[in-house]
Parts: structure tokens; C-alpha cells; sequence
């Protein structure tokens, strides 16, 4: 397969995953909805599935259609590889500046890249009724006695 017929076919699956990557999310935020939305848009502890998959089931999706296109984000940098330097050449005259910003931009990028495996949360205990909600079973539960 020549060079052009490549990169036409990996824009094209880019915005394929793009687009169903950006589904997915919309999919989970506004049909799917975490336990205390779907309790609150349908008046009960409810799960919600489509396909047979919760909403944790299409995160996992979602993740590795991003690692997709990231795969595919680093093929598509390769093969505009001769045109890249060139363009910033032109854009950016003097060599030492774009030295500076060419090594500033990978430093961001291995950061906003690495950050999540960089970072530690924050860990609480949670005793009866500090939970996500608020302690509603342990009040039925005494309010019954």
C-alpha cells in the first residue's frame, strides 16, 4: 500500500475513533447515569445497561479506543514526519526557539501523558453513613427501630 492510501485510511479510521469515542463519553454521561443521578432521574436505585453493558463496561471501552487512538495519533505523526519539520521551520524562523518549543511540547506532552501513573489520591476512611449517600441506610435502618 503506498504512502497516500495509508494515511487516508489511518485519517479516516482517526475519525472513526474519534467519533465513537466522543459517543461513548456522551453515552455515559447522559445515558448511563452514575448510581445517584439514576436514582434521582428515575426515582429508585436503578442499574442501567444497554447492550448488556453497564456503564463501567463501556469506560473500559472507551479506554482502550483511546489507546487506539493514541496507537493510531503516533502512526499518523510518522508518516507526516518530512512535512512536519519544514512547516515549524517556516513557522518558527530561529532555530534556538524551536528547540525551546519543541522541547517544551514534548515535556508536556509526557507529562499530561504520564501524569495519571505520576499522582497519588487521597485516601479517607469512610465509616457507616459517610459513604456516597450520606448515610440514607443507616437513617432507614434507625428509623425503623
Amino acid at each position: 500500500m503506498d504512502q497516500l492510501r495509508l494515511t487516508f485510511l489511518v485519517d479516516v479510521l482517526l475519525g472513526v475513533l474519534l467519533a465513537a469515542i466522543a459517543g461513548l463519553g456522551f453515552l455515559m454521561k447522559y445515558v448511563l447515569l452514575p448510581g445517584r443521578e439514576a436514582a434521582q432521574a428515575y426515582g429508585r436505585q436503578v442499574t442501567l445497561t444497554l447492550l448488556g453493558l453497564d456503564r463501567h463496561a463501556w469506560g473500559v471501552l472507551h479506554l482502550y479506543l483511546g489507546c487506539a487512538l493514541l496507537a493510531l495519533v503516533g502512526v499518523h505523526i510518522v508518516l507526516h514526519w518530512l512535512m512536519l519539520p519544514g512547516l515549524f521551520a517556516r513557522w518558527v524562523p530561529d532555530a534556538r526557539r524551536r528547540r525551546r518549543l519543541a522541547w517544551g511540547y514534548a515535556l508536556l506532552l509526557a507529562l499530561l501523558l504520564l501524569l495519571p501513573f505520576l499522582v497519588r489520591p487521597e485516601i479517607q476512611e469512610s465509616g457507616p453513613g459517610s459513604g456516597r449517600g450520606g448515610g440514607r441506610l443507616r437513617g432507614m435502618i434507625l428509623g425503623d427501630l
